[in-house]
C-alpha cells in the first residue's frame, strides 16, 4: 500500500543517515533549521530510521513535515553497538540497501532528493540506479575527510601500516590542508590491527563513492577549516558546501523544560558564580574504562572544582564518590548547558558534534579522545585553535590518567586568573564570535546554505 499522499508541488527530500546518535543528530538538526527559519517552504522530509530508532526519537518535537518511516531492525541493537562495532558497520553496509529501496518504492510524492550519510555509499548506488539526485553528508570534520581521502599518502611515505607505540610521536605534514600532526593523533588505522583494517576498507569504500553523489556537506564552518575545505573543493569536482554548524542552537530559549530534573540542574546552574563550572561529557556511544571512571571521580573530588558530569550507568555511585562540589546526572540539554553563563570549561571525547557545540558555546576545552577521529579533532583545537588541553599524553581507550593528574590539570584550567587560562578563553570567544558571523546574514554558513537550498529547488523543478 502506498503511504499518504501529499502535495506533488512539494520539494521531497529522503534523509537516510547512519544510525547512531552523533549521525542522526546534525542532519534532523539541518532540516529543523531549514524549515523552522524559512529557507525552504515547500518541503516534505522523510526522515528513514530502523525501527528501534524510531523508538527511541519518535516521541522527540519536530515540525509537521517532517515524517519518519523505518525499517525493520537489520542490523544490531543500538544497545549493544559498542560490544562489536565491526559487525555492527559491516550489519549497515550490507544489510540496510534493500530495506531502504524497499521505502523508496512506497513513498508518495516520488523523492526529489535523497540526503545520507556518506558511510552509506549504496543510498548513492540507490539514488544513480532511480535517477534521483543524492547530497552526500560527511558527519565529521572536513579535516578527517582529507585523511581518509588521501590515506595513499601514508603508505607512500612508509607511515603504513606503521607501529604507533614505537613511531606514534614521528609528525608528518603531507597530509592536504592538515597542519603538521603526530602519527598518534590521526584516526586510528595505521596499525596492523585486523579490526581496524575491516573498517578502514568499508570506510575507503564510502569515499570512493562521494564523486558519484552530486553534492557532498559538510557540518563544518568554513572559517574553521578553511584550508582543508579548499584543498577538497580543488580535489572533487562536485560542488561542496559546509553547512555548519547544525546544532541545535536554533531553538535554545524557545523551549520551557517541563520536568523537575531539567529544571534543577539549570538552577543549580544559576547559583554558581560565572564561569567556575566544568562540564564533562564523554558522548554517547564508547565510553572510557571503570578503572578511569574512578580515577575521574577521585580526582574530581580532590581538585575541589564545581563540576556537572553526565555519566551513563554509575550515576549514583559516582555520586557518592564525587562529592559535594557538582552534579552527575544521566542526561541533560547539552547545547543549554554549555551556552550557561556559569560554565567555563568543557571536557569532552572531542566527538565532532560536541566540538562544534562548545565551540559555538565560547568554551575551551579539555580534550579526552578515545577513538576514529577525535584525536584529530583533539590536536586540531589543541594545536591550531588554541582553545584546549590534552588530558591524555597518550592516545587509547587503557591508557589511564590518575587522580593526581586530573586534579593538578583541572585546577590549572579552572584557574580563570592565570593568563594562560585567560588567553585560551579569550580564543574561545573569538571563535565563537567567528561561527556567529557564518551562520548571520552573508556569513559563510548562510551563504552556503542558502546555495544548497537553491540547488535543491532546482532539483524539483527538474
Amino acid at each position: 500500500m502506498e503511504w499518504e499522499q501529499a502535495t506533488t508541488t512539494a520539494c521531497h527530500i529522503v534523509a537516510m543517515p547512519y544510525p547512531g546518535r552523533g549521525h542522526i543528530n546534525p542532519l534532523m538538526n539541518l532540516f529543523k533549521f531549514l524549515i523552522t527559519s524559512k529557507k525552504i517552504t515547500d518541503i516534505i522530509v522523510t526522515f528513514v530510521v530502523t525501527e528501534e530508532w524510531l523508538s527511541f526519537m519518535g516521541s522527540q518535537p519536530k515540525p509537521d513535515n517532517i515524517r519518519f518511516r523505518s525499517m525493520p531492525n537489520v542490523i544490531p541493537s543500538e544497545l549493544v553497538r559498542a560490544d562489536d562495532f565491526v559487525d555492527f558497520f559491516e550489519a549497515v553496509m550490507t544489510k540496510m540497501e534493500a530495506p531502504f529501496e524497499n521505502i523508496l518504492d512506497r513513498l508518495q510524492p516520488p523523492p526529489t532528493l535523497i540526503l545520507s550519510d556518506t558511510f552509506l555509499f549504496w543510498a548513492v548506488a540507490v539514488g544513480n540506479r532511480r535517477n534521483i539526485p543524492v547530497a552526500s553528508f560527511w558527519p565529521m570534520s572536513a579535516s578527517v575527510f582529507s585523511v581518509f581521502q588521501h590515506f595513499d599518502l601514508f603508505e607512500g611515505n612508509g607511515h603504513f601500516p606503521v607501529n604507533l607505540l614505537e613511531r606514534g610521536e614521528e609528525r608528518v605534514d603531507y597530509i592536504p590542508g592538515i597542519s603538521s600532526t603526530r602519527l598518534m593523533d590521526f584516526p586510528n588505522f595505521l596499525d596492523r590491527n585486523s579490526t581496524s583494517q575491516k573498517l578502514l576498507q568499508w570506510i575507503l569504500k564510502s569515499l570512493s563513492w562521494v564523486p558519484k553523489a552530486q553534492y557532498l556537506l559538510f557540518p563544518s564552518i568554513y572559517e574553521l577549516e578553511p584550508k582543508v575545505i579548499d584543498v577538497l573543493r580543488a580535489d572533487l569536482s562536485l560542488p561542496i558546501y559546509t553547512i555548519g554548524p547544525c546544532i541545535p542552537y536554533f531553538s535554545i530559549g524557545g523551549e520551557n523544560p517541563s520536568d523537575q530534573s531539567s529544571l534543577s540542574y539549570l538552577q543549580w546552574l544559576d547559583c554558581q558564580p560565572t564561569g567556575s563550572v566544568l562540564y564533562i561529557s564523554q558522548g554517547s556511544f564508547l565510553s572510557v574504562s571503570s578503572a578511569q571512571i574512578h580515577e575521574i571521580a577521585a580526582g574530581l573530588c580532590d581538585s575541589g572544582v564545581r563540576f556537572l558530569w553526565i555519566a551513563r550507568g554509575e550515576v549514583s555511585k559516582l555520586k557518592e564518590v564525587c562529592g559535594n562540589n557538582g552534579l552527575v546526572l544521566d542526561w541533560c540539554d547539552q547545547m543549554k548547558v554549555l551556552l550557561h553563563r556559569s560554565v567555563g570549561g568543557f571536557w569532552t571525547h572531542c566527538g565532532w558534534n560536541s566540538t562544534r557545540e562548545g565551540v559555538f558555546a565560547g568554551v575551551p576545552f579539555l580534550t579526552f579522545p578515545i577513538t576514529m577521529d577525535q584525536m584529530l579533532n583533539a590536536k586540531i583545537m589543541e594545536e591550531d585553535w588554541k582553545i584546549g588541553w590534552t588530558m591524555k599524553k597518550e592516545v587509547g581507550v587503557d591508557t589511564l590518567v590518575t587522580r593526581s593528574e586530573i586534579v593538578g590539570l583541572l585546577n590549572k584550567f579552572m584557574d580563570l586568573e592565570s593568563d594562560v587560562a585567560k588567553d585560551m578563553r579569550k580564543r574561545a570567544r573569538q571563535l565563537q564570535q567567528i561561527c556567529q558571523a557564518a551562520i548571520g546574514n552573508g556569513g559563510s554558513s548562510e551563504t552556503n546554505i542558502n546555495a544548497f537550498v537553491k540547488d535543491i529547488v532546482q532539483c524539483h523543478v527538474h
